[in-house]
């Protein structure tokens, strides 16, 4: 697995060995990264895990203990955040409520001695990149969230960074809004072709958007890969746990479940709940289990059933599944190849 190896352009920006302490708190902790240039990278993790942090050491408001930052090959870290080529946009937006909406476009473009003309030009066009044109002489309290989340997006790319730095910056939207924003950011990253990096605690959002996600723990990166790597093959009981929900069985739990004698991941969309009389697919492994739960989750319904052998495994079937009820006992199918093997715990 040479999940970390670099690609062989010069990466957009490149980890090797940063390692960041505050005070006993190893907050990032020896960790290797290589982004390609024009890549939609997620940091995915946890509270405390390490991924802002990570995000912060790019940006340039932290500075490593230990390890080295190259952004397309430039050496950064020492360089104060406005001598990078990179932008950060915030979760809360840090939008300054006295200026209008243009003037917040503008501010980067100010601060870099660019002339009043040039400056209205280039922040018209990137309102407009937003879909928010025309919208320069508002002020931000004005504004939704959403449009605010706008704002902040157009005053980070007017500047034209090489790489678009994001920490949370759908996390203070409400579930539609955020669905949207996702899309938009998406298409405009695409567009663009800039590398984008964003920090998220929300896997469906890191799975959804992501080329590359990077799953962080306790300082480290457990696992990088594209998302359907990530989700259909977690390489750690943590990943497995954390990127979707999985069953996660010991080597013997396996083994009677049709994968091999190790640890290994099964995720509950892949359990059958197999029709009274109804055979299983070709090679499935075959099971009786008494329901024990079930919740009602949209278009799914999480059945926890334990088999006669004691063990505890949880199914995701169709709403409209009928029949199924705690107490019940059920024949569960486990499809050939869905028992599959954690890498990064022998």
């Amino acid at each position: 697995m040479h999940a970390h190896a670099a690609p062989l352009a010069t990466p957009a920006v490149r980890l090797a060995g940063v390692v960041r302490h505050f005070g006993a708190v190893r907050a990032v902790d020896g960790v290797d990264l290589a982004i390609a240039p024009g890549e939609f990278f997620a940091m995915l993790g946890p509270s405390g895990s390490g991924k802002t942090t990570c995000l912060r050491l790019i940006a340039g408001f932290e500075q490593p203990d230990a390890g080295h930052i190259e952004i397309f090959g430039d050496t950064v870290e020492g360089l104060p955040p406005y001598r990078r080529a990179v932008n950060t946009v915030f979760q809360d937006y840090a939008l300054f409520p006295h200026l209008s909406v243009g003037d917040n476009v503008a501010y980067g473009l100010r601060v870099r001695g660019i002339g009043r003309s040039e400056r209205d030009r280039l922040a018209g066009e990137a309102l407009a990149m937003v879909k928010l044109g025309g919208m320069e002489a508002r002020r931000p309290a004005q504004l939704s969230g959403g449009q605010r989340q706008r704002v902040a997006l157009a005053r980070a790319l007017v500047v034209r960074p090489k790489v678009l730095l994001l920490d949370e910056p759908l996390g203070a939207l409400d579930l539609k809004l955020r669905e949207e924003m996702q899309s938009e950011l998406k298409g405009l990253q695409r567009a663009l072709g800039l590398t984008f990096v964003f920090v998220t605690h929300d896997q469906g959002e890191a799975l959804s958007m992501a080329d590359r996600v990077a799953v962080f723990n306790e300082g480290r990166i457990v696992q990088v890969g594209p998302p359907e790597a990530v989700y259909e093959r977690p390489a750690t009981r943590f990943v497995a746990g954390f990127v979707g929900s999985a069953n996660v069985l010991d080597a013997r739990q396996s083994q009677a479940l049709g994968g091999p004698a190790r640890p290994c991941s099964l995720r509950p969309e892949k359990i059958l709940l197999l029709a009274p009389g109804a055979p299983g697919p070709d090679g499935a492994v075959l099971v009786a289990a008494e329901v024990t739960e079930v919740s009602y989750q949209g278009p799914v319904r999480r059945v926890s059933a334990r088999t006669s052998e004691g063990l505890a495994l949880t199914a995701a079937v169709p709403a409209g599944t009928t029949g199924i009820m705690a107490g019940a006992t059920v024949r569960l199918a486990v499809p050939k190849d869905a028992v599959r093997p954690m890498e990064g715990e022998e």
